[in-house]
């Protein structure tokens, strides 16, 4: 990931990101309690701007929190920020905290001003070693909590599960539990078994994706068939093919499994049908609004 772009969104102002303050208060700082969101951005234009903003709004019910800005003021900040930063391929982090009380108090949920901040970054972009050869993942219990559905900034298990790839020199940790697929720890995953993709069904234990959804429908555009359903690790392991979605990894594959090949040990037919599909629309939605 490259370094964050000079100017940020913080309450009302854009800033110098290298200025910008909270207080240490903040309940996003005692508590992690917020919740946030990473949005792609692709030559200007954000890629799913409604299902994004959707699902903070989810996130925000689900903490007890109402959204604090209007969709209007969310697409002025956005493109404030796309602008400002010199546009091109980016995302956009933006978060929202309960806020800053004067003290430390579990409940009652205080009524605060909410903190809103938001950033850009450049899109790291898949090279072309990755599209020809693939990653390598590992896999590991899932030891995260029981509302994997709300995205909020409380990630220290997601932390965690990612080192374990990372000192194991692999790109991602796929998480099973009770013997089943969940998700990877930053990314969603989905596997093709007899021709055919498989993605988990949406729960608690899983964060509904918005790049997910995407790559569902670019299998409709590519003739490939998929559906949701329950992944046993046996499928998982033996699956001809497996893919990671992500805001900041688009559509991967996955060519080795904790030291063993996938299928071929590189990237599959479906994966390049589907692929080329996501490409192929990212040029088409281009000059459309956002």
């Amino acid at each position: 990931m490259g370094e964050p772009l000079p100017l940020c969104y913080l309450n009302g102002e854009f800033l110098p990101l290298k200025d910008a303050r909270v207080s240490p208060l903040d309940r996003a700082f005692l508590f992690a309690d917020a919740a946030y969101e990473v949005m792609p951005v692709y030559a200007s234009r954000p890629f799913r701007f409604a299902a994004h903003l959707s699902r903070m709004a989810r996130s925000l019910a689900s903490l007890q929190m109402q959204d604090p800005l209007p969709e209007k003021t969310w697409r002025s900040i956005f493109a404030t920020l796309i602008e400002k930063n010199g546009g091109g391929d980016l995302y956009l982090y933006w978060q929202v905290t309960r806020g800053a009380e004067f003290g430390r108090s579990h409940a009652p949920l205080p009524d605060i001003p909410r903190t809103v901040f938001a950033f850009a970054a450049p899109l790291p972009a898949n090279s072309a070693e990755v599209l020809e050869r693939g990653v390598a993942c590992i896999t590991a219990a899932d030891t995260r909590w029981a509302r994997c559905d709300i995205k909020s900034t409380a990630l220290l298990a997601n932390v965690l599960l990612r080192e374990l790839s990372v000192s194991a020199g692999a790109a991602e940790t796929i998480l099973l539990r009770d013997g089943e697929l969940m998700e990877a720890s930053a990314s969603s995953v989905a596997v093709v078994l007899g021709g055919e993709v498989l993605v988990p069904p949406n729960s608690q234990r899983i964060l509904p994706g918005t790049t997910r959804p995407a790559v569902e429908e670019m299998c409709a555009r590519a003739g490939v068939r998929c559906r949701t359903d329950t992944v046993s690790e046996a499928q998982l392991r033996g699956a001809q093919e497996i893919w990671l979605t992500a805001a900041t990894r688009e559509l991967q594959p996955v060519t080795r499994l904790d030291g063993h090949p996938v299928g071929a040990g590189r990237p599959g037919p479906v994966f390049s049908k589907v692929h080329g599909a996501l490409q192929a629309y990212k040029a088409e939605i281009s000059a459309t609004p956002w």
